[in-house]
């Protein structure tokens, strides 16, 4: 639902991609890692719910079995995915039970949230999950689905900034942060434009506000601006605020989550009707 002022969202969706979560090299950055297990655990005792968006896998199972770059062909790409998740959920389970929490994993296709009743198991599952004091970490299903390897093979996903949305749709979430390698949006390319504002709020997705945004981001993800303003546009439409952030100031959650003006809020109509 949307989140009034003065009103703390109760059910937070918090996606954090893959320049956050590893390094140039392509390691993993277990200092980002440790941070964000250590914020949203904090989170889960101050009375909050947190459902956790992750990317990664491709790039961490790269590293894994150190190959010199991500394989070119489908069927790699699945496989180097496959050896990615198994590290990157055996990292977050250690590292949130150093702080008491317990993880789960869900793994999703296009399928599971575009077919109602398969739609209506996971909201269940969500719920159960989540009653359970348990915080899921979700990802897409790689090593089975091309929506994302191959953008524009699924029109129901195709990127995590997408998935993430859809997840905090489906979970009736009253917030989205998407944690990026960027403060936010900005009115030109702070990567080649030095002059480039930041852009604090964000009430409508104009046809202007598209047109500013860029390609995709670093080698290791495949998200760009683009894909986050359709992110918003998925959690506005559903009544749910969304902010980008840096990743790279975890304790900004924090601040994002008390309502401050940190990065970029799309603030979701008040009268939409929302999830919860």
């Amino acid at each position: 639902m949307h989140v009034e002022q003065g009103l703390l969202p109760r059910r937070i969706v918090v996606k954090v991609g893959t320049s956050t979560l590893t390094r140039d090299t392509g390691s993993l950055n277990l200092h980002n890692m440790d941070h964000l297990a250590r914020v949203l655990s904090d989170l889960k005792g101050m009375g909050h719910e947190i459902v956790l968006v992750s990317s990664g896998a491709i790039a961490i199972g790269t590293r894994k079995l150190r190959l010199e770059q991500r394989p070119d062909e489908l069927r790699g790409k699945q496989a180097v995915a496959a050896v990615g998740q198994c590290m990157m959920m055996h990292v977050y389970d250690k590292l949130f039970s150093e702080y008491n929490r317990t993880v789960a994993q869900i793994l999703l296709t296009g399928e599971d949230v575009d077919a109602p009743v398969r739609s209506a198991h996971l909201h269940n599952t969500f719920e159960a999950l989540l009653e359970l004091g348990v915080i899921p970490v979700v990802n897409e299903n790689d090593s089975v689905s091309s929506a994302e390897i191959e953008t524009g093979k699924c029109k129901v996903l195709g990127d995590n900034d997408t998935l993430s949305a859809i997840v905090a749709r489906l979970c009736g979430a009253d917030l989205l942060i998407l944690l990026s390698d960027i403060d936010g949006l900005y009115d030109a390319d702070p990567r080649t434009h030095p002059d480039a504002r930041l852009i604090h709020r964000v009430d409508a997705i104009t046809p202007q506000l598209r047109a500013m945004a860029g390609g995709t981001g670093t080698w290791r993800g495949t998200g760009g601006m683009v894909t986050k303003l359709n992110a918003a546009q998925v959690a506005m439409d559903a009544g749910i605020d969304m902010v980008i952030a840096n990743g790279q100031n975890m304790e900004a959650i924090y601040d994002i989550v008390s309502g401050r003006d940190v990065g970029t809020r799309f603030a979701a109509p008040a009268g939409a009707k929302g999830g919860n």
